[in-house]
C-alpha cells in the first residue's frame, strides 16, 4: 500500500526563529542554572557590557553579563580561570545563536578565588566598609540573640551547647541558612533580613564550621558583606578555622576564630557573674556597714553640736530675759512711783477742791429736798433745809432771812442729825 505523502508546512525564518525561543523560554532548566567551565575570550564593551565564552572539555558555549550586573563583579576574571556562572540560556536571534547570559559570576580555581578576594579586599577598603569606627559594640547582657548558619552543621551544636552552658537565660533564635556552595551568599543575605526583623533582637551571629578554603567562599561574597554591615545590630562572625580570616570577618562588629569563641564572645559566662555578684554584694554590704558608721558619728557629733548650741542659745536667751525682767520690774516700779506721785498730787488738787475741806473750815452748805442752794434767795419761811457740818447734818425750818436789798425768812429751828 503506497501512503500519500503529506506537504510540510512552511515557516519563515523568522517564525522558526520564535518558536526555538519559546522552546529555551519554556524550558526551567535553561531559565535558571549555573555553568562550570573555562573563562575564555574575555571581552569588555565600550558599552559597559561583557562578552566571553565558557569552555568544556570538549564544548565550548558563547556568554554575555550586561553592563548592570557587570557593575556588581570584582575586577578579577581573566581568561584560563575556572569559574561557576550562574543565568539563562537564551536564543540570539540576531545570529542565530543560542547563549548564557549570565547574572553571577563566581570564582572557583585557587588563584582567581584569592585574586578576586583581594581585589574586592582593596575596594571595599576603599569604600570605607571595614572601618574600624563602623564597629559597633555588643551588648554586655544580651536578651536576645539570632543565629544564622545552616541548622544541620555542627556550628549550630557547638553555640547552643556554649550558650546553654554560659548563659541560658538568653533566647537563641535560628535563622537556617546555606553556608556553602553557588546559592549559600544569597540565602544568608536573605537569612541576615529575617533576623533584622526579629523583635529586642541584640545582636547577630553569623557561623560556619570548618573545612576547606574554597568553603568559605560564599562569606567573601560582596551581597553577604555589605548585608553584615548594613544589619541593624551588631553582627559577631566566626566562621571557619582560627587560622581562616574572611572578608565577612572584616565586615563584623566582631570576628571570632570559631564558632564557639563567637559565642563565648556574645554570652557571659553565669558562673563567674554569680562570682561577680557575690563579690559586689560583699563590697556593697561592706561599703554601706561603713557609711552606716560614718553616718552614725557623724549624727552624733552633730548631736553634740547641737545640743551645746542649745545650750548656749537657752542661757543666753535666759539672760536677755532676765535682763529684760529687771528693765522691766524697774520701769514698772518708776511707773508706779510716778503713778503714785501724780495720785498724790491729784487728790492734794481734789483734796482742796473737796467741799469736806471747806466745811472742815467752818463753812456750812444748805440743801432744800436734796438740791442744794446757793443763794438766800431761794429760801422762803417754813421751809425745811438740811445744813451740812464738816461732822454731821442739821435740820431747820426757815423763819426769816436777811440780804442786802430785803429782809428774808430767818431759820428758827435746828434739828442736828
Amino acid at each position: 500500500m503506497i501512503r500519500a505523502r503529506v506537504p510540510r508546512s512552511q515557516v519563515t525564518v523568522d517564525e522558526l526563529t520564535s518558536h526555538i525561543q519559546g522552546l529555551f523560554s519554556s524550558d526551567f532548566t535553561l531559565s535558571s542554572l549555573i555553568v562550570g567551565g573555562e573563562l575564555a575570550e574575555l571581552k569588555k564593551h565600550t558599552s559597559g557590557h561583557c562578552y566571553f565564552t565558557l569552555l568544556g572539555k570538549e564544548s565550548r558555549i558563547a556568554c554575555a553579563i550586561f553592563k548592570r550586573e557587570a557593575g556588581r563583579i570584582p575586577q578579577w576574571p581573566k581568561n584560563g580561570d575556572a569559574v561557576l556562572v550562574e543565568g539563562r540560556v537564551d536564543l540570539y536571534a540576531a545570529r542565530g545563536v543560542y547563549q548564557l547570559y549570565a547574572r553571577r559570576i563566581v570564582p572557583v580555581g585557587a588563584g582567581a578565588v584569592d585574586r578576586a578576594r583581594q581585589e574586592l579586599k582593596e575596594r571595599l577598603t576603599r569604600e570605607g566598609l571595614f572601618a574600624q569606627e563602623l564597629k559597633r559594640s555588643i551588648p554586655r547582657y544580651p536578651t536576645r540573640v539570632a543565629l544564622v548558619t545552616s541548622p544541620t552543621g555542627a556550628a549550630v551544636k557547638d553555640v547552643l551547647r556554649v550558650a546553654g552552658r554560659r548563659y541560658p537565660a538568653c533566647p537563641l533564635v535560628i535563622v537556617p541558612a546555606l553556608v556553602q556552595g553557588a546559592d549559600a551568599p544569597e540565602d544568608i543575605v536573605r537569612a541576615l533580613s529575617q533576623a533584622a526583623l526579629l523583635p529586642a533582637l541584640d545582636c547577630v551571629l553569623l557561623v560556619r564550621g570548618g573545612g576547606g578554603r574554597e568553603d568559605l567562599v560564599p562569606f567573601d561574597d560582596e551581597r553577604v558583606i555589605r548585608a553584615v554591615r548594613s544589619s541593624p545590630v551588631p553582627v559577631v562572625s566566626g566562621v571557619g578555622h582560627e587560622v581562616d580570616v574572611t572578608l565577612c570577618d572584616l565586615a563584623a562588629d566582631l570576628r571570632a576564630a570559631t564558632p564557639s569563641a563567637a559565642a563565648e564572645m556574645v554570652f557571659p559566662d553565669q558562673e563567674e557573674l554569680r562570682l561577680r555578684l557575690g563579690s559586689a554584694a560583699a563590697r556593697l554590704k561592706a561599703a554601706a556597714s561603713t557609711r552606716l558608721n560614718e553616718a552614725e558619728k557623724r549624727l552624733s557629733r552633730a548631736e553634740e553640736t547641737l545640743t551645746l548650741r542649745i545650750s548656749r542659745q537657752l542661757g543666753a536667751a535666759r539672760e536677755a530675759i532676765a535682763s529684760r525682767l529687771l528693765r522691766f520690774e524697774a520701769a514698772v516700779r518708776l511707773a508706779i512711783a510716778r503713778g503714785e506721785s501724780a495720785l498724790a498730787s491729784m487728790a492734794a488738787s481734789l483734796q482742796a477742791l473737796s467741799p469736806l475741806a471747806v466745811l472742815a473750815r467752818g463753812f456750812v452748805t444748805c440743801e432744800r429736798d436734796g438740791k442744794r442752794l446757793r443763794s438766800v434767795r431761794e429760801l422762803a419761811a417754813e421751809d425745811e433745809v438740811a445744813l451740812s457740818f464738816s461732822d454731821g447734818v442739821a435740820r431747820a425750818r426757815v423763819t426769816g432771812t436777811t440780804g442786802k436789798e430785803k429782809d428774808y425768812p430767818q431759820i428758827t429751828q435746828m434739828d442736828a442729825d
